[in-house]
């Protein structure tokens, strides 16, 4: 259940907190869990789109997603549960000895999930207030770091509410990124890095193909932290002209005097007849597929 936590510095919501046996034993009997966590545990849910759900398994928790939950670990390990009506008996047991925190990530498309678990340090905690504290006490939002690229590069962007605040001032059609050249020392940066992205994909690219071919004849299987497996390899069609015309006939339906693929394949569809395929011969590329073990 949703639990509200504050501090001199934040408020929000934790979405569970798994009590362990000694913290809940100073509970009254009706409020105690059934079945107490080995620690006392944080956990966050994240729902995730299958766009996304291979980078979870690779890389976890963002550094936001990581900031945000030892933020509210923070809270619970200093002040404890925030007194409000609802849940003032868990405001009564003070700070908590947080021993864990989880994050569940849900696949919103399949319904996977995908479950990762870190020891609670209060050092951690201890930055990522830092990390708030500097924030408020930037006079200007220009002079932090952006999170992310901004609309047409990062889909967060795209859909925020606050596009406009965060990309103010560029006219329609123009890439809103254009905001943050302000002068030639900017510029400047954007060539370097421009460049520098340039080399980089040019090694990548030349790593992965080189990678990729000698691959070519290797087994699908577990290979470390990466499995490997394989689509592709399968007959290749296409429409099968003469078929169709000899359908066209059959039906009754004109034959169109230049053969015309597109047309003679509307003419079946409309006449609910199944478009005829061949093989040419010759098999569809065979495309590399690498996610984690």
């Amino acid at each position: 259940m949703e639990r509200s936590v504050q501090d001199d510095l934040i408020r929000g919501h934790v979405d569970i907190v798994q009590l362990d046996a000694a913290t809940a034993a100073r509970l009254p009997a009706r409020h105690r869990p059934a079945i107490p966590a080995d620690v006392l545990t944080v956990e966050d849910v994240k729902t995730k789109s299958t766009y996304l759900w291979d980078r979870v398994l690779r890389y976890g928790a963002t550094a936001a997603e990581l900031r945000q939950v030892q933020l509210y670990a923070g809270a619970l390990f200093e002040v404890g549960f925030e007194d409000v009506p609802g849940q003032r008996y868990l405001s009564r047991l003070g700070p908590l000895d947080i021993g864990r925190i989880r994050f569940r990530f849900i696949n919103r498309d399949s319904g996977a999930e995908h479950v990762q678990e870190i020891d609670f340090d209060p050092q951690r905690a201890a930055e990522a207030q830092w990390w708030v504290e500097r924030v408020r006490e930037t006079g200007d939002p220009e002079e932090m770091p952006r999170d992310f690229n901004g609309p047409g590069l990062d889909a967060i962007c795209d859909y925020c509410p606050f596009r406009s605040l965060c990309w103010p001032g560029t006219a329609p059609g123009v890439p809103e990124q254009t905001a943050l050249i302000r002068n030639d020392a900017d510029r400047e940066q954007a060539l370097i890095d421009y460049v520098k992205g340039h080399e980089l994909a040019s090694e990548g690219d030349r790593v992965k193909k080189f990678a990729r071919k000698k691959l070519d004849q290797s087994p699908e299987g577990i290979y470390g932290p990466n499995k490997l497996s394989w689509r592709g390899g399968n007959d290749e069609e296409r429409d099968d002209v003469e078929a169709m015309v000899d359908l066209h006939e059959v039906a009754g339906i004109p034959v169109p005097m230049t053969p015309d693929v597109n047309r003679m394949v509307k003419n079946l569809k409309d006449a609910g007849l199944a478009i005829p395929r061949r093989k040419t011969g010759k098999k569809t590329r065979a495309v590399i597929n690498i996610a984690p073990a």
